[in-house]
C-alpha cells in the first residue's frame, strides 16, 4: 500500500469516529425523561445509592458495637489498658497495685543513695536523703489507669486504639526539698575553683581602693538542678551514674561602675543623738565624698587596665559619735560568742587583733547590711598584717592575714544568735579547730565575703575584742517587745576519711619516715537555727549544708642509702713491758694464747 492509499484510509477512520460522536450526542439530546427507559435508569441509580447507604450504616453500627465492646470491657476491667509505660516501665495489663509494686521494685534496684559531683580538683557529695525525694507513684499509676476510662465513649475508644499503636509514655512526678537543693547549689556555686571575681572596693583612711574583677566561671544553676534530679529521680529504668561533672558557664566580671560606687559611699556628716518617745538612736556618719570629680575618677579607671585603682576621698568627721552617747544608745546585750586562740603565736594574734579593731564599734541601722571585706579592708603588709597559717587547696600553708577567718567565724555565730539575716556566708574547705563544723565563715578579699543584714527594729552595735587567748564578739542594742531565745544546732551527717600520700625524700635514709602533714577527716554537716518563745520552740530554720574536704596525711619516705658500717679493727697484742706491773702475768698468759692461735 502506497502512501497515498494510507492517507485516504486514515481520513476515512477519522470521519467515522466523528460521525459516531455526533450520533451519540444526538441520542442524548433525543432522550425523553417521560419514557420508561429513563425511569428505569433513574430507579437503578437510586437502588444502587440506597445499598451503599445501608451498607455504610451497617458497618458504622458494627464499628460502634466493636468500640462499645472495647469501652465496656475496659470499664469493667480493673487493669490498665495495653500500651502504657511509666518512666519506661511497661504497666500494660496490670492492676494499680501490681503497677505500683513493679515500679517500687524497679526503684529499689536502680536508685542511688548519693551523687558524686566534681569539677577539676573540687568534688562534693549530695545524698539522696538530704533532698527528701518522693516519687508520686500513685498519681502516675492513677493517670495510667484512667486512660480509656475518664472521657466519653468515643474519646476513650480513640485513646485505647492510639495507646495500642503509638504507646502512651507517662512520667512520674517527684517531690523534693527545694530549699535544701537551693542551699546546696548556693554552697557549691561559691566553692568552685576559678570562679568569676567581681570588682570590689573598700575605704582605707582617705582613699577608695577598687579591686578589678577577673573572668572566670559560675555554676549553671538550671543544668545542675536537672542533672541532680535526673540522676536521683529522672530515670528509674536503669542504674544511673553516681559520678557527674558539675556544669559551669564562663562569665565576664561586671564592668566597674564608678557612679554606682559613688552613690553607695557618698554621705553627709551626721552627728549621733537619741530621740525620745518612741526611742530612736540616730547614729553618727562621717561625710564621704570624692576629692575629684566623677568624670576624673572615671578617667582613672579608663586610662589603663590595672588590678587596683585608688580614688582620693574627702572625709568629714562627725562631731558627736555614738560612743559619746554612752550605754543608753545600746543598753542590752543581744548576743555574745567567743572562740579561743593560741596567744603565743604572735603573727596570728596580731592578725586577729587588727581584724577585731576594724569591726569594733560598727553600728548598723535597721535594714543596713554589713560586709566583712569592706569593713576590715584589704589584708596587706602595709596595713600591718602578718604571715600565718591559712587553708589552701593543698592543705595548710602560710599566708598573709592568716587567722582573720576566726574573727569572721566568731562574728557569724554572734549574728546567728542575734537572729539576724545571713546574706552571704561560706564554710572553709577543711574543718577548723575554733568552731564546730557548720558554724564557721571563711573570707577572702575580693572573692569570698561574709555579709549580714540588721533585721531588728533598732540599731545594733558590734563590740569586738581579742585578749588573753579569747576572741569575743558582742551584739549590743535594744531588746524588742518580742524577743526570741535562739539556739544553734550544728552536727555532722557523714565522715569523709582522709587518705595517706607517701612522697619520696632524698634527705632521709631508706627505712626512715617523717610526717609532713597530719591527716584530718572531712565531713558533711548541717546547721539549724531554732527559735524559742516562752520555752517553746516556734520555728526551725535550715541555715546551711556544708562539705569539708578530708586533709590527706603526707608522709616523707627516705630513699637515701645508708653508709656501710666499717668493720671494727682487731686489737693489737701488747708487749708485757707496756703493761702495768700488776697484770703482767695475766697478759703474759694471754699473749701466749695469741701466739699459739696464730
Amino acid at each position: 500500500m502506497n502512501s497515498e492509499n494510507k492517507k485516504k484510509l486514515g481520513d476515512t477512520k477519522k470521519i467515522e469516529s466523528i460521525n459516531k460522536i455526533v450520533k451519540d450526542e444526538s441520542k442524548k439530546k433525543k432522550i425523553n425523561r417521560n419514557t420508561q427507559e429513563y425511569v428505569d435508569k433513574l430507579l437503578e441509580k437510586r437502588n444502587r445509592n440506597f445499598k451503599i447507604i445501608v451498607t455504610t450504616i451497617i458497618l458504622l453500627f458494627v464499628l460502634i458495637a466493636i468500640l462499645t465492646g472495647f469501652a465496656l470491657k475496659t470499664s469493667v476491667s480493673n487493669k490498665i489498658i495495653n500500651g502504657i509505660f511509666i518512666n519506661g516501665i511497661d504497666v500494660s495489663g496490670l492492676t494499680t497495685k501490681q503497677a505500683e509494686d513493679k515500679i517500687n521494685n524497679q526503684i529499689e534496684k536502680t536508685k542511688i543513695s548519693e551523687l558524686n559531683l566534681e569539677y577539676k580538683d573540687f568534688n562534693t557529695i549530695i545524698e539522696r536523703k538530704d533532698l527528701n525525694i518522693n516519687f508520686k507513684i500513685e498519681d502516675a499509676v492513677k493517670k495510667a489507669y484512667d486512660i480509656g476510662r475518664s472521657d466519653n465513649i468515643i474519646y476513650n475508644n480513640f485513646k485505647i486504639i492510639m495507646a495500642g499503636i503509638k504507646k502512651e509514655k507517662l512520667k512520674i512526678n517527684i517531690e523534693y526539698n527545694e530549699e535544701m537543693l537551693s542551699t546546696i547549689m548556693d554552697g557549691i556555686g561559691k566553692e568552685l575553683p576559678g570562679l568569676v571575681r567581681e570588682y570590689a572596693y573598700c575605704i582605707e583612711d582617705d582613699e577608695l581602693i577598687i579591686t578589678s574583677g577577673k573572668k572566670g566561671i559560675k555554676l549553671d544553676d538550671n543544668m545542675f538542678k536537672n542533672i541532680v534530679l535526673d540522676r536521683f529521680a529522672g530515670n528509674i529504668k536503669e542504674k544511673n551514674e553516681k559520678k557527674v561533672s558539675i556544669p559551669v558557664v564562663e562569665k565576664e566580671p561586671d564592668k566597674i561602675d564608678i557612679n554606682k560606687i559613688y552613690n553607695e559611699i557618698y554621705s553627709k556628716p551626721q552627728n549621733a543623738y537619741i530621740k525620745e518617745d518612741p526611742l530612736e538612736i540616730i547614729v553618727d556618719k562621717d561625710g564621704v565624698d570624692f576629692k575629684i570629680s566623677i568624670e576624673e575618677a572615671q578617667k582613672i579607671i579608663d586610662k589603663e587596665e590595672k588590678d587596683e585603682y585608688i580614688i582620693p576621698l574627702k572625709i568629714t568627721k562627725a562631731k558627736t559619735t555614738v560612743k559619746d552617747l554612752g550605754t543608753k544608745a545600746f543598753p542590752d546585750r543581744i548576743s555574745i560568742f567567743t572562740t579561743k586562740y593560741d596567744a603565743s603565736n604572735r603573727n596570728r594574734s596580731t592578725n586577729l587583733e587588727l581584724a577585731a579593731s576594724k569591726i569594733n564599734g560598727t553600728v548598723l541601722l535597721p535594714g543596713d547590711e554589713f560586709s566583712y571585706n569592706k569593713v576590715v579592708g584589704k589584708r596587706t603588709i602595709e596595713n600591718g598584717y602578718k604571715e600565718a597559717a591559712i587553708y589552701t587547696n593543698k592543705g595548710v600553708e602560710d599566708g598573709l592575714g592568716g587567722g582573720i577567718c576566726q574573727i569572721s567565724s566568731t562574728l557569724y555565730n554572734a549574728v546567728l544568735l542575734a537572729n539576724l539575716e545571713i546574706v552571704e556566708r561560706r564554710n572553709h574547705g577543711y574543718t577548723t579547730s575554733y568552731c564546730e563544723a557548720g558554724r564557721d565563715a571563711t573570707v577572702v578579699y575580693g572573692a569570698i565575703d561574709f555579709r549580714f543584714k540588721n533585721t531588728r527594729e533598732y540599731p545594733i552595735k558590734i563590740n569586738a575584742s581579742v585578749k588573753n587567748g579569747v576572741a569575743t564578739i558582742k551584739i549590743m542594742g535594744i531588746k524588742q517587745d518580742t524577743e526570741y531565745t535562739v539556739k544553734i544546732r550544728a552536727y555532722k551527717t557523714k565522715s569523709i576519711p582522709y587518705k595517706v600520700e607517701k612522697i619520696k625524700d632524698d634527705d632521709l635514709f631508706k627505712g626512715e619516715e617523717k610526717v609532713k602533714q597530719k591527716g584530718a577527716n572531712g565531713c558533711r554537716a548541717v546547721c539549724y537555727r531554732d527559735l524559742y518563745l516562752n520555752g517553746k520552740k516556734v520555728s526551725s530554720e535550715l541555715i546551711s549544708t556544708d562539705t569539708y574536704k578530708s586533709m590527706k596525711r603526707i608522709v616523707r619516705i627516705g630513699t637515701k642509702n645508708k653508709p656501710k658500717e666499717k668493720e671494727p679493727e682487731k686489737p693489737k697484742p701488747q708487749e708485757p713491758s707496756d703493761l702495768p706491773e700488776n697484770i703482767t702475768n695475766e697478759v703474759t698468759n694471754t699473749n701466749t694464747n695469741v701466739t699459739t692461735t696464730n
